[in-house]
């Protein structure tokens, strides 16, 4: 049994859910017990729904350490490749794109966060990607 409090013009009520079956509600309103039938038909979702905290990790850039000399590109988010603009053996300097990745109806330039030679390319056109997957690789 739910009880409610109410306050209505001043007028304080306190309301007992005693039963509740289909479109037929029981309650008890002051003392005085009243059965209400809905208009409309009670309907459940018959979709659960899912809520998602959300992350306590602040975001972090994705950076490059400037000492290495191998750099390997990993897909910030996940997506589906739309083009890949290197080939293996191509040299690239800093700020070049590599790859454009659409994720989330949007189109995201990965470019080369420093100069370098593609060494390895493991994706292609329209291969669908997920987070943190490699996609190039790169040499000094």
């Amino acid at each position: 049994m739910k009880t409610f409090k109410f306050k209505i013009h001043d007028n304080n009520y306190r309301v007992n859910l005693i039963s509740h079956n289909e479109n037929v509600i029981d309650l008890e309103v002051n003392g005085t017990n009243y059965s209400v039938t809905l208009d409309a038909e009670v309907k459940t979702s018959k979709t659960p729904m899912l809520v998602r905290s959300a992350s306590k990790r602040p975001i972090e850039p994705l950076k490059v350490s400037p000492s290495a000399k191998k750099t390997k590109v990993l897909a910030p988010i996940p997506g589906v490749i739309l083009q890949v603009d290197v080939k293996v053996g191509d040299p690239v300097k800093k700020g070049d794109r590599l790859v454009l990745l659409e994720a989330m109806k949007m189109e995201n330039n990965i470019v080369a966060e420093k100069e370098g030679t593609v060494t390895a390319v493991h994706v292609v056109k329209d291969q669908k990607v997920l987070e943190n997957e490699l996609m190039i690789e790169m040499e000094q």
